[in-house]
């Protein structure tokens, strides 16, 4: 089965495009890019698998003669101001990063609901400006402790919030996540448009594949 880089599409995106307004100018950058490197393959944006519970889309769902892609993208930044040729970027300061951790890592559980029953590839991709989602945290009680995507970590099994999380905190998001596969997380280099604090960006790809 010949499969599509997803690195080499970020590479090239990343030349063409440093920054995003939002993550769902992210989606669509990346949707098109597919198009453009892979012609062949119907690319499609909401999808929703019959795997999956009626109220879930994947972002991307690219498919061709031989090939099933499946696409979950996480965009967060903190705020930095910065200009790329004629358009302006003004992005805020998110912030509630156990919850895009945990949503994360629910992006992958999908993923494995889906690749493990058919003959597809599923890649899941985070990226941000904000060096807390990728440095090793220096408290490792925290309640979010399960869910860190830090570089070096090897994710797997069950995770779930620590004995102290509020429910305001787990609202909608109080189920256990379970992880079937073993991923051992590498952060990459994305861009750096801006030598202001939050310049750099970098992405982590985890790919989740038919581990049957």
């Amino acid at each position: 089965m010949k499969m599509i880089d997803i690195r080499r599409l970020l590479r090239a995106l990343a030349a063409k495009r440093p920054v995003f307004q939002s993550e769902a100018d992210f989606q669509h950058a990346l949707a098109w890019e597919i198009h453009l490197q892979h012609p062949t393959h119907s690319v499609r944006l909401e999808f929703k698998p019959p795997q999956l519970d009626k109220r879930v889309y994947l972002d991307i769902w690219a498919v061709d003669k031989s090939t099933i892609l499946a696409i979950e993208l996480k965009y967060k930044t903190r705020l930095l101001d910065v200009r790329i040729g004629q358009e302006s970027f003004h992005l805020l300061d998110q912030s509630a990063q156990d919850l895009a951790r945990y949503d994360f890592l629910r992006d992958i559980n999908r993923l494995e609901q889906i690749v493990f029953t058919r003959s597809s590839m599923g890649y899941a991709v985070f990226l941000t400006n904000d060096s807390a989602y990728w440095k090793p945290p220096r408290n490792s009680g925290t309640v979010d402790a399960d869910f860190r995507i830090h570089q070096g970590r090897v994710l797997t099994g069950n995770l779930q919030w620590g004995t102290g999380a509020s429910k305001g905190t787990m609202r909608s998001r109080e189920h256990t996540i379970s992880i079937k596969g073993v991923y051992s997380l590498n952060w990459q280099d994305y861009s750096k448009p801006s030598k202001a604090s939050y310049g750099k960006f970098r992405y982590l790809l985890v790919e989740v594949g038919n581990q049957k």
